[in-house]
């Protein structure tokens, strides 16, 4: 293995990463920003006012895009899987 093919799979795992965190945290920033809106227009300053509709936005996005975070990881994973054998080949 060299450096290139070691930082190609980094590189890779990285962005898998980033494609299946992006969702999550897309949702639940926005419904912090709506909650804190609310709050800001409302003057409630309750900070536990946050925490219920963040995990319930986390709940439906993971529900909503969970098939096509499960078919990326389970691509990646089986591509991993695929070329084990190059990855540990030493040349």
């Amino acid at each position: 293995m060299d450096q290139e093919f070691v930082m190609y799979l980094a590189r890779e795992s990285l962005y898998t990463v980033l494609l299946l965190s992006a969702p999550v945290l897309g949702g639940s920033l926005l419904i912090g920003l709506l909650v804190s809106i609310f709050q800001a227009t409302t003057q409630i300053q309750e900070q536990t006012l946050t925490f219920v509709p963040k995990i319930l936005a986390v709940i439906v996005v993971i529900a909503l895009f969970g098939p096509w975070m499960l078919n990326v990881l389970v691509g990646f994973t089986g591509d991993l899987f695929t070329n084990l054998y190059s990855y540990t080949f030493i040349r």
